[in-house]
């Protein structure tokens, strides 16, 4: 269908990112502003170097193979039909005059302008100048990250299988997580989930050759589902055998050896860092004001701080909390989708000269998975364990994915898994897809020897 053209003089919405908040966002002003779009009196242009929205509380399952990755993100001109979608980064905003440098994934960057700008370009991973952390470890935030981690893991049994050297063996199968948040927890869980599976069918490889490391700074993990729940969590991954270590910091990696602050000192073939998380690099690029944690500051109308015609939410932002005396909010998705509605709603309001309305949300609580059959979750003051919090935790997420094609997706993905074994195979190859054919090309152009 062809796009009316643009009115001279119509407002143009700036989206920067395309996560949770920025797809969101552009997803109500869609509905609320359908005719004004078809028209041409509006335009919105999301801007993120992705084409699609992660969603990433299934990230633990599509590294564990529970699900496939094509059905964890959400592709945005799909769900975005009346927005024009850039594959670009926002390396620079100049508020003041309304205009950002945007710089596209091939070519040479350029200037747009716009009247309305949306702040939601996330975060990126909170790393700290530690030795070797740099060369040996891996967050966990997109879908690229969860992928190389479950193929890199099987790859890491395949090693052990294949030696009989133990230095390399015992390395191979050594695990260490850092940060006992969501991501973290959820990410070990799921992946040690997998690996016990995985190594029922290798001959030189079992459970208790295994060693997974979990690295907490703090004195709990979890915090989001209370100290009960924490605790309940760390004595069921230490009865798993997972080396659960508290109040302990990473002090090095160098040569993929971990020292920790406890004192302990050992090589280890896999060091995921979930230590954390800080606002997207283009906020410092940029006129708009910052706390000193480094987040926009934000008004309980999700505007930013000082400023007209610019919003700000999700990790970002430090939007105030109005249930919780005025705190930021916590950087989860939870507050993420639900501050997009009020963003985009209050976008609409402004377009319409109307009132502007508070955000406020009550958190209900929090769910998460520990691998098949195993959950912990604290919502509505009812803490649950096992089997109905995995439940819950699946049925809570599956209905706030996003488009009705990903649920139905997801739910055929689960069905599948409970008939047939999970797939344990390692792909890692597909990271480097020339390799073999530089290989077979360089065998070619070897000389050949003849006979005399």
């Amino acid at each position: 269908m062809a796009r009316r053209p643009q009115a001279p003089d119509a407002p143009h919405i700036l989206i920067v990112g395309g996560g949770y908040v920025g797809m969101y966002t552009a997803l109500r002003l869609e509905k609320k502003l359908r005719r004004e779009l078809r028209r041409g009196e509006v335009k919105i242009t999301v801007v993120d170097p992705q084409s699609y929205m992660t969603y990433q509380p299934f990230l633990p399952e599509a590294a564990a193979g529970n699900l496939s990755p094509r059905h964890v993100v959400t592709p945005l001109r799909r769900v975005l039909p009346h927005c024009t979608v850039l594959g670009a980064r926002v390396t620079e905003i100049n508020h003041a005059e309304r205009w950002a440098i945007v710089q596209p994934v091939a070519g040479p960057p350029e200037r747009i302008s716009y009247d309305y700008l949306v702040m939601a370009a996330g975060s990126v991973s909170r790393t700290l100048p530690i030795p070797g952390l740099a060369e040996h470890g891996i967050g966990f935030k997109t879908i690229g990250e969860a992928i190389h981690l479950r193929n890199h893991v099987l790859a890491q049994l395949d090693i052990a299988e294949s030696t009989r050297d133990e230095e390399i063996r015992r390395k191979a199968l050594t695990f260490v997580f850092v940060g006992g948040g969501f991501a973290g927890v959820e990410a070990l869980a799921e992946l040690e989930d997998m690996a016990r599976t995985a190594v029922k069918y290798y001959r030189n490889v079992s459970v208790e050759d295994m060693r997974w490391v979990l690295v907490e700074a703090s004195d709990r993990i979890l915090p989001e589902v209370g100290p009960d729940m924490g605790k309940w969590t760390a004595e069921q991954l230490r009865g798993r055998g997972i080396d659960v270590k508290m109040k302990t910091f990473l002090q090095s990696a160098v040569d993929g050896v971990v020292e920790l602050s406890d004192g302990s000192r050992f090589p280890a073939g896999t060091l995921v860092w979930t230590a954390g998380v800080k606002a997207a690099p283009v906020v410092r690029h940029s006129d708009l004001p910052l706390d000193e944690r480094g987040r926009i500051k934000a008004t309980e109308f999700l505007t930013i701080e000082g400023l007209v015609r610019a919003y700000a939410a999700g990790d970002n932002a430090a939007v105030p909390d109005l249930t919780n005396e005025g705190r930021p909010c916590a950087p989860n998705a939870q507050h993420a989708v639900r501050q997009a509605k009020v963003l985009a709603d209050n976008i609409v309001r402004s377009l319409r000269g109307k009132t502007l309305k508070p955000y406020v949300h009550d958190s209900v609580g929090s769910v998460a998975g520990l691998g098949l059959y195993k959950g912990v979750a604290h919502v509505y003051g009812i803490k649950l364990k096992g089997f109905p919090a995995w439940f819950l935790h699946r049925t809570y997420h599956v209905s706030r994915v996003p488009t009705f094609n990903r649920k139905v997706r997801v739910l055929a993905d689960w069905t599948l898994a409970l008939i047939f074994k999970r797939e344990t195979v390692s792909l890692g190859s597909i990271e480097q897809p020339r390799a073999e054919f530089e290989l077979a090309s360089r065998d070619e152009v070897k000389p050949r020897s003849h006979a005399a």
